[in-house]
C-alpha cells in the first residue's frame, strides 16, 4: 500500500516537471521567435539604412554630373537640343555600384515667374479662377491693400491654425500652397513625383493617389508651368556688359555697336526708351538705307535688319539682372501663348514659334530673330520683347536614384535642387532629399 502511495506522488512529482519542460520549451521557442523575427526586422533596417545610403550617394552623383555638363554648355544661347537637356547617355538610367540614376534638367526660365506675371498671365494658367489669382498678387505685393478678390493678411491670421502673409516675392514655388484657393491637386496636378511619365496610380481615378481624372493623359499642375527663381543677365552673348541706349554719346554709341552715324544719331534724338523695341514700328524699314533721306549728317530711324544684329547688345537698364523673363527657346507652348496674351490665336502663333525654334540647330540667339519666321509682328514683338530672353542660369535637377535587388527594384531616393550655374562654385537655391518608397 505504502508502495503504492509513494508510486503514485512521484508520478505526480515527473507529470509536475514534465509540464514545467514543456512550458520552458514552449517559452524558449517563443523567446527564438521574437529573437529570430527582430534579427530578420533589423537585418531589413539595416539594409534599407544601407539602400537608402547608397541611394542618396548616387543621386548626388547625378546632380554633379548634370551641374558639369551645365557648366561646360556654351552659353551664347540655351535651348532644348543642348546636353543639358537632350542627354540619354549621361543622364537615363545609369548603373553605379548596385543602384541606377535617372536625371531630369529643367529650365526655371522656361516658365512664368510667380513673382512678376500677371494677372492675366497667371488666368492663363489650367483651372485658375479670378479669386485666386488676385490672391496670389495679394500674397508677394508689399501692401496691405485687398487686390480685386484677394485677401490679404487679416485672413490668414484668423485661420485655426493662422500664419503671416508674406507681402513680398515668393522665395520657394511650394510657398503658393499657403495661399487661399491654392490645392495640391492644382499646384501638382498628377505628376506628383515629376518624372514626366503618367504612372498607374496617376490614371486609376481615386483608387490610390494622386486624384486623377483616370484617362491615358498625363495633366501637369501648376508646379510645371511656374518659377520664382528665374532672371536674365544683363549681358551679351559674349558675356560683356550690354550698352544702354538712353545713355552715352553719339560716338561711343557708334563705336560700340558697331553702326554709322546716321542710326547712332537717330538714338540719341529718340532717347527716353522703355523697351529696346521701342526702337523699332511697324514703319521701320527692312534694311539699311531704306529709310535714309540722302543727307549724310541727317538721323536715319533703325532699320530691321540693324536692330536684328544689335538687339541682343543693348539695354535700357544699368541693372545687372532683371527678374523673370522667359527663354523663348525653352519655354513650352502653353507658356508662349500665356506671354502672348492667350486666346487660340496666341496658341496657334505659339505652336508656329516652337516649330521654327525647332529648326534651329541651337534655338534662337537673339530676342530679334522670333520676328524672321515672319509669325511674329512688330507689334506683336513690341509687346513682349522686355519678357523674353534667349539664355538661362538658373536650372532645377531632379534625379531619382533606385537600389538594384535580386528580386526587383529597391528603394528610391529623389533629390530636387536649383542650381544658379552663374557663379562659380555654383549656387544652391533650392535642395530636398528623401525616400520615396
Amino acid at each position: 500500500m505504502k508502495l503504492v502511495k509513494r508510486m503514485k506522488k512521484y508520478s505526480s512529482k515527473v507529470g509536475l516537471v514534465l509540464v514545467a519542460v514543456l512550458w520552458l520549451k514552449v517559452i524558449l521557442i517563443a523567446i527564438v521567435a521574437v529573437v529570430s523575427q527582430n534579427s530578420r526586422l533589423d537585418f531589413k533596417v539595416r539594409a534599407l539604412g544601407t539602400e537608402e545610403l547608397r541611394c542618396r550617394w548616387a543621386s548626388r552623383a547625378g546632380v554633379e554630373k548634370a551641374v558639369a555638363i551645365l557648366n561646360e554648355d556654351t552659353k551664347e544661347s540655351d535651348s532644348l537640343t543642348d546636353l543639358w537637356s537632350d542627354n540619354d547617355g549621361d543622364f537615363n538610367d545609369i548603373a553605379l555600384e548596385r543602384c541606377r540614376f535617372t536625371v531630369h534638367v529643367i529650365d526655371e526660365a522656361s516658365k512664368l515667374n510667380i513673382n512678376t506675371a500677371t494677372k492675366n498671365q497667371l488666368l492663363e494658367l489650367p483651372n485658375m479662377l479670378e479669386d485666386v489669382a488676385d490672391a496670389i498678387i495679394d500674397w508677394r505685393d508689399n501692401n496691405d491693400s485687398v487686390s480685386g478678390l484677394g485677401v490679404e493678411g487679416e485672413y490668414y491670421e484668423t485661420l485655426t491654425y493662422g500664419y503671416r502673409i508674406r507681402n513680398g516675392p515668393f522665395r520657394t514655388l511650394r510657398e503658393l500652397l499657403l495661399v487661399r484657393g491654392v490645392t495640391e491637386e492644382l499646384f501638382y496636378g498628377e505628376d506628383t513625383n515629376f518624372n514626366g511619365i503618367l504612372e498607374y496610380n496617376e490614371r486609376d481615378g481615386d483608387e490610390s493617389p494622386p486624384a486623377d481624372d483616370g484617362d491615358d493623359e498625363l495633366d501637369l499642375g501648376w508646379f510645371a508651368y511656374l518659377t520664382c527663381y528665374s532672371y536674365d543677365n544683363n549681358t551679351d552673348a559674349e558675356g560683356s556688359a550690354r550698352i544702354n541706349i538712353n545713355q552715352g554719346n553719339e560716338r561711343q554709341l557708334q563705336s560700340s555697336l558697331e553702326i554709322n552715324a546716321s542710326h547712332a544719331r537717330w538714338i540719341v534724338e529718340n532717347r527716353n526708351h522703355n523697351s529696346i523695341a521701342d526702337l523699332i514700328n511697324r514703319n521701320s524699314p527692312e534694311e539699311p538705307g531704306g529709310g535714309s533721306s540722302g543727307n549724310p549728317n541727317a538721323s536715319v530711324p533703325i532699320d530691321l535688319q540693324t536692330f536684328a544684329e544689335i538687339a541682343d547688345r543693348i539695354t535700357v537698364s544699368n541693372n545687372n539682372k532683371t527678374e523673370g523673363k522667359v527663354n523663348i527657346n525653352t519655354a513650352s507652348e502653353f507658356v508662349l501663348a500665356a506671354l502672348l496674351g492667350g486666346g487660340d490665336s496666341a496658341t496657334q502663333l505659339a505652336e508656329e514659334i516652337v516649330g521654327y525654334r525647332e529648326e534651329q540647330l541651337y534655338g534662337m540667339e537673339s530676342i530679334a530673330e522670333i520676328m524672321q519666321f515672319g509669325g511674329v509682328s512688330v507689334d506683336t514683338f513690341k509687346n513682349i520683347a522686355a519678357l523674353i530672353t534667349t539664355r538661362s542660369d538658373v536650372y532645377t535637377i531632379r534625379c531619382f536614384a533606385t537600389a538594384d535587388r535580386a528580386r526587383g527594384d529597391g528603394l528610391t531616393v529623389q533629390t530636387e535642387t536649383v542650381v544658379d550655374r552663374s557663379s562659380t562654385p555654383y549656387e544652391i537655391l533650392y535642395w530636398y532629399q528623401g525616400a520615396n518608397k
